[in-house]
This record gives structure tokens, sequence and C-alpha cells, in this order.
């Protein structure tokens, strides 16, 4: 079946929408093995941001505080988070990354990164330098939300 130019453009947003979500979980499926995605996330929210609150990084993660209770109990569980007590509001704690939770997030990004080099590195010139003409839009889309 012949797409005209329009017919393609037609789905623009629902056609990234996929794309974007199915190489998200690609890159995430070839991370290391460890902690699962909402952990890394919430990890990697902690390495940027420094310490914040358990509500502070649920709303940042947009997942109920519940939710992200659980995963913080994981996270320090595991070693790779540690609470303190907020000097501000002693009944509450403030969530930090370790050194080795910040080691964990910097090498699965470098897993991801290197996964997603490779598949760059398969694509054919024009498609790459489509790809790379096409990063400040994709970035734009992002600044929206800042």
């Amino acid at each position: 079946m012949v797409t005209s130019p329009s017919e393609e453009n037609a789905d623009v947003p629902g056609r990234l929408f996929l794309v974007v979500g199915r190489l998200s979980r690609a890159l995430r499926q070839a991370g290391a093995p460890g902690p699962g995605h909402g952990a890394i996330s919430a990890l990697a929210t902690l390495v940027r941001h420094g310490q914040l609150r358990l509500g502070d990084l649920a709303a940042k993660e947009g997942v109920a505080a519940a939710t992200m209770s659980r995963i913080v109990a994981a996270l320090v569980e595991s070693g790779y988070v540690r609470r303190e007590s907020d000097p501000v509001d002693r009944r509450a704690w403030l969530a930090i990354a370790t050194e080795e939770g910040e080691r964990l997030v910097s090498g699965v990004r470098s897993n991801r990164v290197q996964e997603l080099n490779r598949r760059i590195d398969r694509l054919p010139p024009e498609t790459r330098a489509s790809l790379v003409a096409a990063l400040p839009a994709l970035e734009e889309l992002l600044r929206e939300d800042d």
C-alpha cells in the first residue's frame, strides 16, 4: 500500500509516541540488571536534584507518595539511597542518593547510551543526518514541561 505524504504526516503525534516509547523500552532492557525502571528513574532524579522529600520526589516522578515510599524503601535497603531527617521539619525525612547509587545511575546511563550509539551507527548517513537535524525540535518538546 502506497501512502501519500499527507497520510504519512497525519499521525505524527501517534507515531512519535509509539517510537519514543518502544525505543525507551528497548534501551531500558539493554541496561544492566538491577532495580527496575521506576527505581532507576527515582534514583536519577535524586542524583540530578540532590536531597528531596518523599512527596517532592513523588511529584517529580509523577507517582503516588505510597508508590514512591516503596521504591525508596527498596533503594535504601539496596544501599543506593539513604534517609536523613529534614532539618526544616523533623517529622519529615529527606532521600539522598549514596555514592553507590550515583555509580549505578552513571553505569545504567552509560550502558543505555552505548546501546543507542550502536543503533545510531547502524543508520544510513542520510538518516543519521535527519536524526541530528530533528534533535532541537525534540529538545524543545521537553522544554515545554520544565
